[in-house]
This record gives structure tokens, C-alpha cells and sequence, in this order.
């Protein structure tokens, strides 16, 4: 795969991008914690970039655990090659990208007050630092974003790398149900006639293991419903990839327009916000129910955070006593926020 920008000028950002590829003899791509299909094709894409620029060593990196069952298909059918992160990585490399993610300590673990030198992404977010930065909240998937990249640069797409930015597209916009724009639309239709439809379905249909099933089927259980709005947890889980399938799922029940589902995983409470309300926007609404408390936020129609299990102050070993205390509190923070009363 070569770069050809003969048939047509790149733009600024391809210009800034490549200014900074320039000379580079490695580059570790870091995805946000867990990675999902728009983080993990992002990653694909931007080290394709910088192997069509000629640097010599690409690595892409992440953090946490690679769960639920379309994104373990994923890194699986399409031969991913995926490194745990260390903070070792940031010294044995010319370059460090962030895909789908932006801030240093937030949904990643490098080290709060390190700069990027390469940051792509679309969620909302401040103070954004880096060499290179194409930071755009109006766009509905990361993915769109490196699509356009490869467009404009002319590059020639192989099935694998069309495959997985289609399915990173269909996945984050829930396949165009959710936060799609037009940028969406656009380049899912430049990549369809690359990609291998087959291998789509096969990633689309993944499987899922019973014990996301029993999660799912716990926060099914455990729901509280006030007006339209939902509140439900699984508990205890190592499922942290079903509590957005649960508040995705949950948000189709009859009358209910916004949805949180969370689960404590080891010493952290996991959170995953839904809305289809227009007049809820998800991540605000993530922000100011729990932010005094965790890092929270994320788009109008889909939002989450986590939040320290120590700030619940000494408990005793009892995960029922533990889970109920959680429950109660985020709840009445979440229906006091959304409706004004808990």
C-alpha cells in the first residue's frame, strides 16, 4: 500500500498529519481502554497512514479487556494485533497517536500531563493537547474521520481495513440509528464496495457468552423505572462491555426514552447512559448527575464514566450490601437530575 496524492491535493490536516509521520521510525497507536470497533479500525487506519508514510514500526496498543463478543470477533477474524499498554511504550517510540479518545488519563492509562503527538477523535471533550490534532464532536464515529483521511490521500483500500472502518462505523452509530451524520452515511458508502460483506455478517452475528447473558439478564431484573426514564445495574460483573448492550436493549422497552445501566467491576463503578429523548442530552446529563463524583460525559444520545468504589468509604465484604448501598445512591443522583425529584 502506497501513498498517491497525484489525483487530487490533500487537505490541511492531511498536510499537518504527514508533517508529523515525516521521518518517524515508529509509532504507537493507543486505543482508549476496552477497545470497540470505531477505536480499534481507527487504529488500523492510522497505522496504515503511517506504513504508506514510511515509518518502519507500527504498534497498536491498549488497556483493560477486550470483552464483549463483536469486539473479541473483531481483533480475531481481522488478525488484530493488539499489545497491552505500559507506560514503557511512551519511551520506546518516536510518535505516540491517541484514536478515539483525546485526553491523557481519561478512558486510557497514560500518564494525566503527557502530549500526543497524533490525537483523532469525535467525542466531547476540552482542552485537547497534541502536534497533530483533529479533535470533531459534530462527527458520529472516529472511523468516519480516517475514512476521510484515506480518501484524500488516495490511498487503496484493502478489504481488511474497509471491513473493519464499516463496522466501526455501523457499531458506534448503532448501525446509523444514533449520532449518524451525513460524514456517516458518506464514507460507509465509499467503503461498502471494499469490504468483505461476508466477513461483515460473520462480525455482526458474533456470538455472545453466557455470562453476558446472565448480565444482561441481571440488570433486566434489577430495573427502576420513573416517567420514561430507567435505572438498572448488574452488580457485581466482569461484563463491563454488557452495560452499554443492557442500556441499549433496556431502551427499547415501551415508554422509556433514557436509560443508565452501571455494574462495579473490581474497585470502579462502570456507567452507561441512553437517551432518545431530544430533550435529554446524555453525556450533560452524565456530567452533572456525577461528576462532582467520577469522570463522566459523552455525546446527546449515548454517555458514560466510572466512578471510584472508595468513595463509598469503608464497607464490609458483603458484595449485596455493597451493591445495594451503589444502587441507592446513583439512583436517586440519576432520577433527581433527569425528572427533579430521586
Amino acid at each position: 500500500m502506497s501513498l498517491d496524492t497525484s489525483l487530487r491535493e490533500p487537505t490541511d490536516r492531511c498536510d499537518s498529519l504527514l508533517s508529523v509521520l515525516d521521518g518517524a521510525e515508529s509509532l504507537s497507536v493507543v486505543c482508549h481502554n476496552n477497545p470497540d470497533p470505531d477505536s480499534i479500525s481507527s487504529a488500523l487506519a492510522l497505522a496504515a497512514i503511517a506504513e504508506s508514510a514510511s515509518v518502519a514500526d507500527v504498534d497498536l496498543y491498549y488497556s483493560g479487556k477486550i470483552t464483549h463478543q463483536q469486539n473479541r470477533a473483531m481483533v480475531n477474524l481481522l488478525e488484530v494485533d493488539l499489545c497491552p499498554f505500559s507506560e514503557e511504550c511512551l519511551d520506546s517510540t518516536d510518535l505516540i497517536g491517541f484514536v478515539d479518545h483525546a485526553v491523557p488519563g481519561q478512558n486510557n492509562r497514560v500518564p494525566d500531563g503527557y502530549v500526543p503527538d497524533i490525537v483523532i477523535d469525535h467525542h466531547p471533550n476540552e482542552s485537547v493537547e497534541g502536534v497533530h490534532v483533529d479533535h470533531r464532536e459534530e462527527i458520529g464515529a472516529t472511523a468516519s474521520i480516517l475514512t476521510e483521511y484515506l480518501v484524500e490521500l488516495d490511498m487503496e483500500l484493502d478489504a481488511r481495513l474497509a471491513t473493519a472502518l464499516l463496522f466501526g462505523i455501523r457499531r458506534e452509530t448503532l448501525e446509523f440509528t444514533r449520532d449518524a451524520t451525513e460524514a456517516e452515511y458518506t464514507n460507509a458508502r465509499y467503503l461498502h464496495p471494499h469490504a468483505d460483506v461476508d466477513l461483515l455478517r460473520r462480525l455482526s452475528d458474533s456470538l455472545f457468552t453466557h455470562e453476558t447473558l446472565d448480565s444482561i439478564a441481571d440488570a433486566i431484573q434489577n430495573r427502576v423505572v420513573k416517567g420514561s426514564h430507567l435505572v438498572s445495574h448488574a452488580g457485581r460483573t466482569t461484563e463491563r462491555d454488557t452495560l452499554p448492550q443492557a442500556a441499549d436493549y433496556l431502551l427499547n422497552l415501551e415508554g422509556i426514552s433514557t436509560t443508565l445501566v452501571f455494574g462495579i467491576i473490581d474497585e470502579t463503578i462502570h456507567l452507561s447512559a441512553r437517551t432518545r429523548n431530544p430533550r435529554v442530552h446524555a453525556g450533560n446529563l452524565m456530567t452533572e448527575a456525577f461528576g462532582d463524583i467520577g469522570s463522566v460525559g459523552g455525546h446527546r444520545a449515548m454517555a458514560g464514566g466510572a466512578i471510584p468504589l472508595g468513595l463509598f468509604g469503608a464497607l464490609d465484604d458483603r458484595d449485596d450490601v455493597l451493591v445495594e448501598l451503589v444502587s441507592e445512591v446513583l439512583t436517586e443522583r440519576f432520577f433527581e437530575q433527569v425528572v427533579g425529584t430521586p
